[in-house]
């Protein structure tokens, strides 16, 4: 039996794949990992990152227009937090796939 993609399913795909292109950088991915500890306004996240604070900013944007961060003023500073703290879970399966390839590409030079 062949599956044909409905128009239903094509927006449930692209809406899929919005999430994980936020995702596709490893700067936006070093900020998801530190917020996963705690939130930290903008310019804790500019030092950490070592990049400029528009640069900065570009990729919360990302994250955020992808719901996986939300913000909140707090004064004249920005502070961010994880909105849906399950996005770990994907980083656990990112790195069970690594795992995996790690120890296939590991039986390959054993032969």
């Amino acid at each position: 039996m062949t599956e044909i993609m409905d128009k239903k399913t094509q927006k449930q795909f692209e809406a899929r794949a919005k999430i994980i292109k936020a995702l596709a950088h490893p700067t936006r991915l070093f900020i998801v990992d530190v917020l996963s500890r705690n939130e930290k306004c903008v310019c804790e996240l500019t030092e950490m990152v070592g990049a400029d604070i528009s640069t900065v900013s570009k990729h919360l944007s990302v994250l955020r227009e992808a719901g996986i961060v939300e913000d909140e003023k707090r004064g004249l500073q920005v502070w961010y937090r994880l909105k849906v703290p399950c996005v770990l879970n994907f980083f656990n399966c990112v790195e069970s796939v690594l795992k995996s390839n790690a120890d296939y590409q590991a039986r390959l030079v054993d032969k």
